[in-house]
C-alpha cells in the first residue's frame, strides 16, 4: 500500500512539473563600459524636431540630412522666413528691454533696416531677403546662444551633398522650385512647393542660400528666384560681392543688409537636436 500511495505522488510532483509553464530565458546583458553601465550598441533615432523661439510663439522645423560620412545633420526645413528674424533685430522676445537668456541679449544683432528689404514681396510666412553674410551669421549666433543649441550656416561641402542627394532633376523643378519661369519676378511663401527626397523645401530656387567656404568666407547657393531654369541647381554658386550692396548710401555701408540683392536669403543646420527636442508637427500632404 506504502509503495502504490509513493508512485501516485511522484506521478502527481511530476505531472506538475511537466504542466508548470516554461519561463522564458532572461535577456542577454548588453555590453558595458568600465562603471558596469550597460551600453547600447543601437545608433541613435535621428527624427525632425522643432525648435521653439523662446518669448515668442514662433518655431523653426529641421529635418534630419544623409551626408556620406555618416555624421548626423539637421538643416531647417525651409529658409528662414521674416517673422523669425524679425525677433532677432527687433527685439521681440524681450519682455522690458530684456529676454529670459542674457546670452542672446548679449550678442550684437543686426540693426534695424533702412530701406524695405522684404521688396514688398511679402513678409510674415516669405522668406528673409536682403541679408549679409554678416546678418546670417549673427542670426545663428543669437539663435545658439537663445537656445543653448549651436546653430549655424552650413558649409559649402554640407550644402552640395545634400543637394545632391535631394533627387531633384530639371524635369521636376517646376514642382519644387521658385524660378524665372514660375515666379512671376518675386519670392514666394516658405514650403509652398514640394519638398524634396529629404523633406527640404527650396534648395533649389527661392532665394539663393548663404553657405560658408573653406576659407570662412561666404558664397550663396542654389540659385534664386529671378534665375532661369537651367542656372538654378546644386552647381548654382556665387561668391560674396561688394556689388550686392554698392548702392547703398551709407557712410560706411551696412554690414547687415544688402541694397542690391534681394534674391539673397539663408537656412540654418545642427550637428546636433536640443537634448530634449519637441518633435516636429506631421506635415501635410499638399506641402510634401
Amino acid at each position: 500500500m506504502l509503495r502504490v500511495v509513493c508512485l501516485v505522488s511522484l506521478a502527481l510532483i511530476c505531472g506538475r512539473m511537466v504542466s508548470a509553464p516554461i519561463s522564458d530565458p532572461p535577456p542577454a546583458a548588453s555590453p558595458a563600459n568600465g562603471e558596469g553601465k550597460s551600453l547600447s550598441t543601437a545608433p541613435p533615432a535621428r527624427a525632425p524636431f522643432t525648435q521653439v523661439i523662446e518669448g515668442t510663439t514662433l518655431s523653426i522645423d529641421f529635418v534630419p540630412v544623409t551626408l556620406a560620412d555618416g555624421r548626423p545633420l539637421w538643416m531647417s526645413r525651409t529658409e528662414i522666413p521674416w517673422e523669425v528674424l524679425d525677433v532677432c533685430v527687433y527685439g521681440f522676445d524681450q519682455v522690458e528691454g530684456k529676454s529670459e537668456s542674457a546670452k542672446a541679449d548679449a550678442v550684437t544683432r543686426p540693426t534695424k533696416p533702412y530701406i524695405a528689404t522684404d521688396r514688398g514681396f511679402g513678409h510674415a510666412g516669405w522668406p528673409a531677403n536682403s541679408v549679409s553674410f554678416q546678418n546670417a551669421k549673427t542670426f545663428c549666433e543669437w539663435l545658439s546662444a537663445k537656445s543653448g543649441c549651436a546653430y549655424r550656416l552650413p558649409r559649402e561641402a554640407e550644402w552640395i551633398e545634400t543637394c545632391a542627394r535631394s533627387g531633384l532633376t530639371s524635369a521636376s523643378a517646376p514642382d519644387h522650385a521658385w524660378f524665372e519661369g514660375n515666379s512671376g519676378g518675386t519670392t514666394h511663401r516658405i514650403g509652398s512647393k514640394r519638398a524634396d527626397a529629404q523633406g527640404v523645401h527650396d534648395l533649389w530656387g527661392n532665394l539663393a542660400e548663404w553657405c560658408v567656404l573653406p576659407d570662412g568666407s561666404g558664397a550663396v547657393f542654389g540659385g534664386s528666384y529671378r534665375d532661369a531654369a537651367a542656372e538654378i541647381g546644386c552647381a548654382a554658386r556665387q561668391a560674396d560681392s561688394p556689388r550686392w550692396n554698392q548702392s547703398d548710401p551709407q557712410m560706411p555701408k551696412s554690414i547687415w543688409w544688402l541694397a542690391d540683392a534681394g534674391w539673397i536669403g539663408f537656412r540654418v543646420v545642427c550637428d546636433s537636436p536640443p537634448s530634449k527636442p519637441t518633435p516636429a508637427p506631421a506635415v501635410s500632404p499638399a506641402a510634401k
